[in-house]
């Protein structure tokens, strides 16, 4: 079968998927086919009458997650394929697996381990062989986490500082709301981990998806407020660090431990000095656990969902476009020079940004689908896409950029430094 369609998006009739729909019916250049791919005709339809002149030609695919021959279909068809249907170890296996054996590239929103983990270990080596580029978690997880890295990995191999040590994303603002997506994957993976000891080693081992690599020691998670050393400011885990670490992990295992033996990664959130400062970072390690325990709860699961938003649900236009987010992720290389990466952009990091990255994930796709070297496996945003993806989410008004704090130090000044706690 002929590929006509350049982009297929899977899911265009929910929330997430109409906010991708709206920004390839904007930013896609002219020629570029997509289609609008879910169960029913009719919901499609409707999405695509909202959408303006631009999408008026656009094609209609019928496709169902628990229909296998309608995503070969699909895949067959398509040079790249979105999805936007979570919870993705419910609904995402069999989309993987058309796209890996059909060779169409993939791009997705998962924040999900054990997803990520069974699509690499059943699919890596086919979508190598068919050149398939599986590329997970192309939104808020893990963009800003793997573009970061990503960023102070080649600044400092061009100034040949040497490899990146001790690394850290530090959250520096984030005004949105959290997806009903997002809410009912964190359902998913609690479940399936409370049936399986097994799954539950898996979803707790910091390399759970480097594919066997195994980096520098000491990357484990902590969950207690603690007081930064170098800053004297209160920290607290981000709460997709657990998820977002596994990526950048990822990336580096892929590239070889391209980013140095030494580097270690983590994710905060700065909450401030003094008393307010820790009162915060207290309050916000308090919120996590209790959000986690209440979900894993029967007792407590049904209060729990009446607060919190329902798959396919959303916030108000103004609400999205009021949100913003800015990441800082920083970094000590191998010969003492310090350098900051910074990813920001307006809009709800959840829903508006995400949507601009996606859709910018699937158009850089489709640019580099023939250029050589670009080689299929199970990837990540930086792998698969780099520099291609930094400037196309510059051009979109977001801040990616990479600045160097400082240079080497001397041998004294380094051996004072501590590691990641």
């Amino acid at each position: 079968m002929a590929r006509d369609i350049d982009i297929a998006l899977f899911g265009a009739t929910g929330f997430v998927g109409r906010l991708v729909a709206e920004h390839l019916a904007q930013a896609a250049p002219d020629g570029v086919v997509v289609g609008l791919a879910g169960r029913s005709r009719e919901r499609l339809e409707q999405v695509r009458s909202a959408l303006g002149a631009r999408a008026a030609d656009w094609p209609l695919l019928v496709a169902d997650s628990g229909d296998p021959v309608t995503l070969r279909a699909l895949a067959a068809r398509s040079r790249v394929v979105v999805s936007t249907v979570g919870p993705y170890q419910r609904h995402g296996i069999p989309l993987v697996e058309a796209c890996a054996v059909a060779g169409a590239d993939y791009a997705d929103l998962t924040g999900e381990v054990l997803f990520v983990r069974e699509v690499v270990d059943r699919f890596h080596e086919r979508a190598r062989e068919s050149g398939a580029r599986i590329v997970v978690s192309c939104g808020f997880d893990s963009v800003p986490s793997d573009l970061g890295v990503h960023l102070l990995q080649r600044a400092a191999q061009a100034d040949g500082a040497g490899g990146l040590t001790d690394t850290t994303l530090w959250v520096r603002e984030g005004r949105g709301g959290v997806s009903g997506g997002t809410v009912d994957s964190l359902r998913v993976q609690l479940r399936r981990t409370r049936e399986d000891p097994a799954l539950r080693r898996v979803v707790h081992d910091p390399f759970a998806l480097s594919g066997g690599h195994r980096g520098a020691p000491g990357q484990r998670e902590h969950w207690r407020p603690f007081v930064e050393e170098h800053t004297g400011r209160w920290a607290a885990p981000f709460v997709m660090a657990p998820y977002n670490t596994r990526v950048v992990r990822r990336s580096d295992a892929l590239l070889g431990g391209a980013y140095g033996p030494r580097f270690r990664y983590r994710e905060l959130v700065a909450t401030g000095r003094g008393v307010r400062g820790a009162l915060r970072a207290r309050a916000l390690v308090a919120a996590m656990g209790g959000l986690v325990g209440a979900t894993a709860m029967p007792g407590l699961r049904s209060l729990v969902d009446r607060g919190l938003p329902s798959p396919g649900e959303g916030p108000s236009r103004e609400r999205r476009e009021a949100g913003s987010f800015r990441t800082e992720t920083t970094t000590t290389t191998e010969d003492g020079s310090r350098y900051a990466a910074t990813v920001a952009a307006q809009g709800d990091p959840g829903y508006a940004a995400t949507s601009v990255m996606l859709g910018q994930s699937a158009l850089a796709l489709l640019a580099t689908r023939d250029e050589p070297g670009r080689d299929g496996g199970v990837l990540t945003p930086a792998v698969a896409l780099g520099d291609d993806l930094v400037e196309a989410l510059r051009s979109q008004g977001f801040t990616v950029d990479v600045r160097r704090v400082d240079g080497p130090t001397t041998p004294r000044a380094r051996g004072g430094r501590r590691g990641l706690r």
